[in-house]
């Protein structure tokens, strides 16, 4: 079949692993500064996106909450392991933000949602072996079992998401030298997992899966 063969290649599974971390981070700005209580834009309120976001601002918890839902499902993402939850979440976020961009016709963001919704979707698709039980009702059903990825990128996925909500809390724009410099430290943290992570699989094949 030509879905398992390209479910069992490594390097569709090393693009899989990295497309998850990169749609996984897409969440954490925006997410952090709504978890936060901050505002998202200082768009004016004459305008219709404007006037939106501070209706969302003004709200109180439930802009929290979707900060809150938009960094879970990050994180659930570059956890690795749980990303097909992540990815279902990721799936009933974006699209309300999707539709949200393309009805006030923001300039060129919806481009990048609509990117965005193409890669959640191959994400789903790279796991619809887990979900279409869900659609095969009293009907039985065989699951086909794929190897998880290897440890090295749950840690990896695990530093990325910590690094990066890290990165946020100092703001080492504003922040005293000590957070500067924390956050260099962080930022070296990210680009030495990275090149270590890979390193590892390019030298060793097999921990691109684990057994």
């Amino acid at each position: 079949m030509k879905f398992e063969k390209l479910r069992t290649s490594k390097f569709n599974h090393w693009v899989i692993i990295h497309l998850r971390y990169l749609v996984g981070f897409a969440f954490f700005p925006s997410g952090l500064v709504k978890l936060m209580g901050n505002r998202f834009t200082r768009i004016s309120t004459d305008n219709p996106i404007g006037y939106f976001f501070e209706a969302l601002y003004q709200s109180g918890f439930y802009w929290n909450f979707l900060g809150l839902a938009q960094i879970s499902a990050g994180i659930l993402l570059m956890t690795q392991r749980y990303a097909t939850l992540g990815a279902l979440m990721f799936l009933a976020i974006l699209t309300n933000i999707w539709i949200i961009t393309i009805s006030l016709s923001f300039k060129g963001t919806w481009i990048i949602t609509s990117l965005m919704m193409i890669a959640v979707l191959v994400l789903l698709i790279w796991d619809k072996h887990k979900l279409l039980p869900i659609f095969n009702y009293n009907k039985t059903s065989i699951i086909k079992e794929y190897p998880d990825p290897a440890l090295v990128w749950i840690i990896t996925g695990i530093v990325y998401a910590v690094s990066c909500i890290a990165l946020y809390m100092l703001d080492p724009v504003k922040g005293n030298t000590y957070e500067k410099w924390f956050s260099v430290i962080l930022g070296a943290g990210i680009l030495l997992t990275f090149v270590f992570s890979n390193y590892k699989a390019y030298k060793n094949r097999k921990q691109v899966l684990s057994p």
